[in-house]
């Protein structure tokens, strides 16, 4: 598990916590029960769940904070050290740091993204989302959003241990969507949403690359101090789980790379560790060339 600066004060202004004010709803625009497995092989850590559906109107209590743990119990690294969510806290203030100093290096300003944290459903400015899609950034409001109990469902259903550096690798992966965003990237999509060589597909794994370019760099951020091989491992682990072919061969009995979204388990794993071990943004460049 990733040792954090137990003295390092945490920004909880970045991540906004709807838990316990989640219900049980319907994502928009998709219907419920068995369609739902599709929806998590098609979107599970992906970009824009529901680029084209009307947000509903607002659910009660979305956008509110569901009570003042973060902010009284996560305070400095040595909680994100015992808790869960203050982990998150500190996972996100790294990645943010990081990509704050990358953007000021090129003399652009980074725009930070939130976190938002919720239970079962919430509202979005991309739609309603229930916790089945699976973490997933929004480009209209340019927020995170994920049900921290998705890390059980990899375990559970997914086969992947899904350890604390598993959390790392999700949030950095949809930040490197938020990246993307920023630098217009996003756009470039369209509707070029599905296959081994599609325009999704790179962007997926381009935000793979940039989840490993933070790794590399995220000792040098000043919020963890170490990270461990046995870390990058379960990032990697993590990476595999959610490999197009491994969903579709767990859930279908078979593969077929004509409706991948996101890319191969072996695709994915070898962005991460290609943005990981060079730490360079050039080197994830997988809108051009072969991925």
């Amino acid at each position: 598990m990733p040792d954090f600066d137990e003295d390092v004060r945490l920004d909880t202004s970045q991540v906004e916590d709807r838990r316990g004010f989640g219900g049980r709803g319907a994502v928009a625009g998709v219907g419920g029960g068995a369609g739902l497995i599709v929806l998590i092989i098609t979107l599970l850590l992906g970009g824009n769940p529901l680029p084209n559906d009307p947000a509903p109107a607002a659910h009660e209590g979305a956008g509110q904070t569901a009570s003042g743990n973060l902010t009284q119990d996560c305070k400095v690294g040595a909680d994100a050290n015992q808790q869960e969510d203050c982990r998150i806290v500190g996972y996100v203030n790294s990645i943010q740091s990081y990509w704050t100093s990358e953007f000021e290096r090129r003399n652009i300003r980074y725009r930070p993204s939130r976190t938002a944290l919720f239970t079962e459903y919430t509202e979005t400015a991309c739609g309603g989302a229930s916790s089945q899609v699976g973490p997933f950034y929004c480009p209209i409001d340019q927020v995170i959003y994920i049900d921290l109990a998705f890390f059980d469902e990899l375990r559970q259903k997914f086969g992947a241990q899904a350890g604390p550096f598993a959390e790392a690798y999700v949030l950095a992966h949809e930040y490197g969507h938020h990246v993307q965003d920023l630098q217009g990237k996003l756009d470039q999509i369209q509707g070029d949403r599905e296959g081994p060589q599609s325009t999704a597909v790179r962007s997926e794994l381009q935000a793979d690359c940039f989840a490993g370019v933070w790794t590399h760099h995220a000792t040098q951020t000043g919020y963890i101090d170490k990270l461990t091989q046995a870390d990058i491992e379960d990032g990697l682990d993590a990476a595999a789980a959610v490999g197009d072919d491994r969903i579709q061969k767990r859930t279908q009995g078979q593969v077929n790379s004509e409706s991948w979204t996101h890319g191969s388990s072996a695709q994915r794993q070898r962005w991460f560790l290609n943005g990981y071990k060079s730490g360079l943004v050039a080197d994830c460049d997988t809108f051009n060339g072969s991925i």
